[in-house]
């Protein structure tokens, strides 16, 4: 049996504690949770869990909204995807969101009017930002317009509508 004795004193002690400390902080910066993008190299940062984090999600693609929410509702993704629900989802899946993990859990669903849509004035209230939010992050939601013959579209921000064509 070997036997390992180390003589510390007050000062020895502090310095070891902060080489630690600071060790410790350095790590934290490198430990991703999976929850939450960092926001770097233009990722996607998709935080939801209040006013300002989902109006920030919006303005990442570009968009502009009225502030105050049209909707707010809560909604459940179906255990079983019928054919509207999988084409929603296949929408998702080109924007790097799937709605499969999310079946069955009750999610919030947040609706803005966009001002900033090309080819629609700033005040027609037409077109709509929709948010699906799980545990405070953005699991889903697209862009769409409330028109009879509206459309339905992914986040990103159009280079050329059909209204420009």
């Amino acid at each position: 049996m070997f036997v390992f004795s180390l003589r510390a004193n007050k000062p020895k002690l502090i310095a070891v504690l902060c080489v630690l400390l600071l060790a410790l902080v350095i790590v934290s910066f490198f430990i991703d949770d999976g929850k939450s993008p960092v926001g770097k190299d233009n990722e996607i940062v998709a935080k939801a869990s209040n006013e300002e984090e989902r109006i920030a999600f919006l303005s990442q693609y570009g968009w502009k909204i009225e502030e105050d929410p049209v909707e707010v509702t809560e909604v459940i993704i179906p255990s079983e995807f019928n054919d509207t629900y999988t084409s929603y989802n296949d929408i998702q899946k080109k924007q790097s969101m799937d709605l499969e993990p999310y079946k069955g859990k009750r999610v919030k669903k947040w609706v803005y009017e966009v001002e900033n849509y090309p080819g629609y004035a700033q005040e027609s209230g037409v077109i709509r930002a929709t948010l699906l939010v799980y545990e405070g992050m953005v699991i889903g939601g697209d862009i769409s317009s409330a028109e009879v013959d509206g459309f339905m579209q992914g986040f990103d921000y159009p280079e050329q509508t059909s209204q420009e064509s």
